[in-house]
C-alpha cells in the first residue's frame, strides 16, 4: 500500500521525477544539516498553546476566527505521526497521513444543530523574517488542504480555511530575552483540490518514471546530481 504525507506531496508538486524516485526506488535527495532551533521552538509553542485550550492566546484574539480545540487528549493523538490523521483511498489502496500542530474549532452557522462544530487546521512556522504576501499559499497550500481533507474524512467537518501562525524575531532584550513578532495568516482550503493532487501523485507512482526533472517551469536542480550519482563508479 502506498502511504504519502503532505511533505511527500510537496515533493510531487516540486518535481514528479524526484518524487517517483524517492517513493518507488528509495532514491531520495541528499539531506542537508537540519537546524534544531525550529524543532525546539515548535515544542515551546505547543506547550504555550496548550495553556489556552478552549480559547486563544492574547496575541491572537481578534485576529483568528475560532478557538483552540479543547480536547487535548485527541489533539495529542493527531500530533503524533503514528496515531495522526489518515485518509484512505480504497480505489487506489493508498493512504494520506499527517500530524497536526494544532486545530481551531468554531460553531457552524449553517447548521441547525447549535453544537455542530467546524474544525480548522492551525500550523506554527518559525522563520527569520516576515512572510511575503502570497508566499504562504505557494509553499503551504497543499499542506493545509491535506489537513482539512483528513479532518473531514475522519468525521470532523472542516471549515473553508486554515491558519498559519508565523513567529519571527524582532529584537533581543536585556538578559538575552528574544522578542518575537507573531503574524497569523488565513489560508482558504479546498479538500477536492488536494484529493485530486493525491490521486495524481498515486497514479504517477503506478506508472513509468517521469522523463526528466522539473519544478514548475524551471529545471530541477537535483537533475544533474541524480545523473552524476547514478553514473558514479
Amino acid at each position: 500500500m502506498i502511504r504519502l504525507s503532505p511533505s511527500t506531496l510537496g515533493l510531487y508538486k516540486e518535481c514528479p521525477r524526484c518524487f517517483w524516485l524517492q517513493i518507488n526506488e528509495k532514491f531520495a535527495r541528499p539531506r542537508g544539516i537540519f537546524p534544531t532551533l525550529p524543532g525546539g521552538m515548535d515544542l515551546v509553542i505547543k506547550k504555550y498553546y496548550d495553556s489556552y485550550r478552549g480559547k486563544l492566546p492574547p496575541e491572537l484574539e481578534g485576529k483568528i476566527d475560532g478557538i483552540l480545540m479543547d480536547d487535548l487528549a485527541l489533539l495529542n493523538k493527531w500530533r503524533n505521526w503514528r496515531t495522526g490523521l489518515e485518509y484512505y483511498d480504497k480505489e487506489r489502496d493508498a493512504t494520506l497521513f499527517g500530524a497536526l500542530d494544532d486545530c481551531l474549532v468554531k460553531s457552524s452557522q449553517k447548521s441547525a444543530i447549535s453544537n455542530k462544530k467546524l474544525y480548522m487546521p492551525l500550523d506554527y512556522k518559525t522563520r527569520g523574517f516576515p512572510p511575503q504576501e502570497g508566499a504562504s499559499e505557494i509553499y503551504y497550500q497543499h499542506q493545509l488542504d491535506a489537513y482539512a481533507l483528513m479532518l473531514s474524512e475522519n468525521g470532523y467537518k472542516s471549515g473553508d480555511c486554515a491558519y498559519l501562525v508565523y513567529y519571527y524575531p524582532r529584537e533581543v532584550k536585556e538578559n538575552g530575552t528574544v522578542d518575537f513578532e507573531v503574524k497569523p495568516v488565513k489560508i482558504n482550503t479546498d479538500i477536492e483540490r488536494i484529493r485530486k493532487m493525491f490521486e495524481g501523485a498515486v497514479d504517477l507512482l503506478n506508472s513509468d518514471v517521469p522523463a526528466g526533472h522539473s519544478s514548475g517551469s524551471f529545471s530541477c536542480e537535483f537533475g544533474l546530481w541524480h545523473k552524476l550519482a547514478t553514473e558514479f563508479d
